[in-house]
């Protein structure tokens, strides 16, 4: 029994001890170090803390499957990422602790132990009998490495002087500095990494807000952090004349309450553009801090590059956003059953009710306001002489505001973004501009509605009349949706288009089927009516026919909306149409091919009526951010450790010297000597030519 219990003592402490071994080895943590650069490389390249649907888009479903299960969105806070960097501190830890005492116990060791029989082991070595007494070539060793810079010991052993010399021995200071430098960085890394807050949530201590949690004082004590947290990084979104002591961390994809020692009020919101082209060129934030511990109220500007630290808490200016803007709207019907155009009063992130169909029981839809721009700066230069499409042109002007190197962009004016959301929980985002963006083929109003893949948003692009409103359009969409409009409109086009072979009941009924088809389904469904899709074979229209009626249908539809501008701009009271000359020609035609392409489009349009934005109270804020970071002073120890270190194994090189001295018989003296170093250099080769030439001069002829 006592032997078993030996013998397992025995075997714990050989697991133990190879533990220990492969702590401290040198290919451990070289692994460790292969490790954490692949992973550097992947969070370098990829851009971190995208959205989901970003990645999928760039990866496609399966590959983000296989990527997400290792959270490569934010590699730097995974648990594997960190616990990498928890072994390569251990596993430098380990390596300092085994080698630092033998590297300075040779440091301080001058080896004067060395017998002389070793020197044929040395490829640099000096023998050579000399004239001067023992005293005396004693006396000029000394000299000789005293001038050299070089520390020594000497040692009698009978008729034999040792003297052994060392210089340059710090060089070992460099690897402990950088092996020293390694952990430290990693320690700063780590406090200032996710990992104190993440081992919280990881024991148990913190959870999450609940996504149904609306107000501050709403959030448990497990969803807070203390003033007194150690590390942390966090965004404060205040609104002007508004106040915050609370920044959000977002870790994990859930949200934490991260308390502040002191409170901060936004009494301003400064933003400055550029008179040429309207971009921002400067933002900054007039805050009165209250510092809870002294009660003391101060001012600062918080602006880019110039942050405000206070109680070990440092302020940036990070981005900006709406505060709830007041937008005062009106809701204009595009489609047949719409209700007819009211106003609407909304406030950026609130969400209010509304029934846009006429039909009783229609579909409500909740409206919530989730973004509005006041200034949107576009790129509307053209490219030379080259011809645009006018997708191309809603493109180059619906893109980023961050085009620095074109000089030629301009302020469209504002911009409102909203979603409705029907009663399955069925959201669609669109984005509408106040005013009309200024196109090759004249001013449109531009309607956006998000794209399907979640990148942007796709236009509807509705033309402006002689007034810069929608007017014009709208009557005519409204026109064209009235029967008797369209029987006359039928009437007129039967009369032009008068022939023996085709009575005039056929035309009127052709010339109706085509404004409903093209009602319902704009040019695609009149496309698919003419191809007799969903019709059985025998009954539809013969092959060779089909193009044939496709262009009738289509010239009918121009000609309809032709007609309807001239009955709609009568009852607007708008002049006639003037086609007194070539340009005015070309721009009433790029103004209906607009409207007849925008009338197409709207049969797709997923609701029956959009928003238009007709005046705003703009309410800005401030996005802060509020970071704790002790780890940063630890890692510029590290960093001054990692340049000592380097210095030090570059450029301070180790030497040594043994210099044996016997007395000889007839009263000379014989000389040996000896000189190494770790890393025989050219210095150190001329180095031993000048100590064997410096000697040789005493040696006998």
């Amino acid at each position: 029994m006592q032997n078993d219990k030996i013998q397992g003592a025995k075997r714990s402490r050989s697991v133990g001890r190879d533990i220990y071994e492969l702590l401290g080895s040198m290919r451990f943590a070289v692994s460790l170090l292969t490790f954490i650069a692949i992973a550097t490389i992947i969070g370098t390249v990829l851009q971190q803390n995208m959205t989901e649907i970003e990645y999928i888009d760039m990866f496609g479903t399966y590959w983000y499957s296989v990527f997400s299960k290792f959270d490569v969105a934010e590699i730097y806070n995974t648990w594997w990422f960190l616990l990498i960097m928890a072994f390569l501190v251990v596993s430098t830890t380990v390596c300092l602790i085994r080698n630092v005492p033998k590297m300075i116990k040779d440091m301080r060791t001058f080896r004067e132990y060395v017998r002389q029989t070793s020197l044929r082991a040395f490829p640099h070595k000096l023998e050579l009998a000399s004239d001067l007494s023992q005293e005396e070539s004693v006396t000029l060793g000394r000299s000789w490495l005293r001038h050299h810079g070089y520390q020594f010991k000497e040692k009698v052993d009978g008729d034999t002087v040792l003297l052994a010399a060392k210089k340059g021995s710090s060089n070992r200071l460099g690897f402990i500095f950088a092996h020293m430098a390694i952990v430290v960085i990693c320690v700063g890394g780590l406090l200032d990494s996710e990992l104190p807050n993440r081992l919280q949530i990881w024991t148990g201590f913190k959870r999450a807000i609940p996504e149904e949690v609306r107000f501050v004082a709403q959030v448990q004590e497990d969803s807070r952090y203390a003033t007194n947290n150690p590390s942390f990084r966090g965004n404060m979104m205040i609104s002007e004349g508004q106040a915050s002591d609370y920044a959000l961390l977002s870790i994990g994809g859930g949200f934490f309450m991260q308390e502040l020692p002191f409170q901060v009020k936004l009494n301003k919101f400064i933003i400055e553009y550029y008179q040429s082209n309207g971009m921002p060129k400067r933002f900054a934030s007039d805050v009165d801090i209250t510092d809870y511990r002294t009660g003391k109220t101060d001012n600062h500007i918080i602006e880019v590059n110039h942050p405000y630290t206070i109680n070990g808490v440092t302020l940036y200016q990070s981005s900006f956003d709406d505060g709830g803007s007041k937008l005062y709207l009106r809701a204009l019907p595009l489609k047949s059953g719409a209700k007819a155009a009211f106003d609407v009063q909304g406030e950026v992130g609130s969400a209010i009710p509304m029934q846009l169909s006429l039909v009783d029981g229609g579909e409500p839809y909740l409206v919530r306001f989730t973004g509005f721009t006041p200034i949107n700066v576009e790129d509307l230069s053209k490219p030379g002489e080259t011809k645009r499409s006018l997708h191309e042109q809603v493109v180059a002007v619906t893109g980023s505001a961050a085009r620095k190197n074109n000089e030629k962009v301009h302020n469209v004016g504002p911009s409102f973004t909203y979603t409705l959301t029907n009663a399955a929980n069925q959201s669609i985002e669109f984005k509408n501009y106040m005013l009309p963006v200024p196109l090759d083929e004249g001013l449109v109003y531009l309607f956006g509605i998000a794209d399907e893949s979640g990148q942007g948003f796709r236009y509807i692009y509705v033309p402006a009349d002689d007034k810069g409103a929608l007017d014009e359009f709208l009557a005519m969409r409204t026109a064209l949706s009235q029967q008797s409009t369209r029987t006359r409109i039928a009437r007129d086009y039967s009369q032009m288009m008068e022939s023996p072979e085709v009575p005039a009941a056929a035309i009127i009924s052709m010339a109706d089927t085509a404004l409903n088809v093209f009602a319902e389904g704009g040019f695609p469904g009149l496309d698919r009516y003419i191809s007799g899709e969903g019709v059985p074979e025998a009954e539809r229209l013969p092959a060779e026919l089909r193009e044939p009626m496709q262009r009738l249908m289509r010239d009918y539809i121009v000609f309809s909306t032709m007609k309807v501008r001239e009955y709609v701009r009568q009852d607007l009271g708008y002049p006639p149409l003037n086609f007194e000359s070539f340009e005015l020609v070309e721009q009433n035609a790029q103004w209906l091919n607009l409207a007849i392409r925008a009338l197409s489009d709207l049969t797709h349009y997923p609701v029956p009526m959009t928003l238009q934005l007709k005046t705003f109270e703009h309410v800005q804020a401030s996005v802060l951010q509020a970071t704790r970071s002790p780890g940063k002073w630890i890692v510029y120890l590290g960093t001054m450790f990692l340049m000592i270190g380097v210095f030090m194994m570059l450029y301070v090189r180790d030497r040594r010297i043994w210099f044996w001295v016997n007395r000889c018989a007839d009263g000379g003296s014989e000389i040996k000597a000896a000189m190494t170093s770790h890393k025989r250099t050219l210095d150190f080769r001329k180095e031993f030519a000048k100590f064997k030439h410096d000697f040789s001069d005493v040696a006998r002829s």
